[in-house]
């Protein structure tokens, strides 16, 4: 199950659809095969500053950020992976600067955003390769009409 939460002054932005299709298709990708709950959050700069600094100690606000969580619901037999807090008018910015929808950008960042919860990272070359590899496959399976991928 994906939760969707949008800040109010977005709602009318962000189709919601597009950020569980992506989610989808990022678990898809991954062969996730367990019943998997994550949560994505479409905020303000100032909420994904707080974040930044509280959780990672840098006082800026940034596209996305990824809380990876191991919690199993026993019960429900669910597995819940965390949450993917993305800051709308940094996604706004960006698609500005690349030449496609916001939509499209924010697809992008529930993509990178998710594949960061099922473990993959960029700090590294080799890693960011894979990461990228992965991440443009299923940008290309969206159809997320995307003028440039981000470095």
């Amino acid at each position: 199950m994906i939760n969707i939460q949008i800040a109010p002054q977005y709602e009318k932005l962000v189709e919601a659809s597009l950020l569980d299709e992506a989610a989808l298709a990022t678990l898809n990708e991954a062969n996730i095969t367990l019943n998997v709950e994550l949560t994505i959050a479409i905020d303000t700069d100032d909420t994904l500053q707080q974040l930044n600094h509280q959780f990672l100690g840098v006082n800026v606000p940034t596209d996305v950020l990824s809380f990876p969580a191991d919690e199993f619901d026993p019960d429900g037999q669910i597995q819940y992976i965390g949450d993917v807090i993305i800051s709308y008018p940094r996604a706004q910015q960006q698609a500005a600067k690349a030449g496609h929808t916001v939509n499209a950008e924010i697809q992008l960042l529930v993509v990178h955003g998710v594949l960061h919860l099922l473990g993959y990272d960029h700090q590294e070359i080799l890693d960011k390769k894979r990461m990228w590899t992965v991440q443009e496959s299923i940008l290309n399976r969206l159809e997320c009409n995307l003028n440039q991928l981000p470095d």
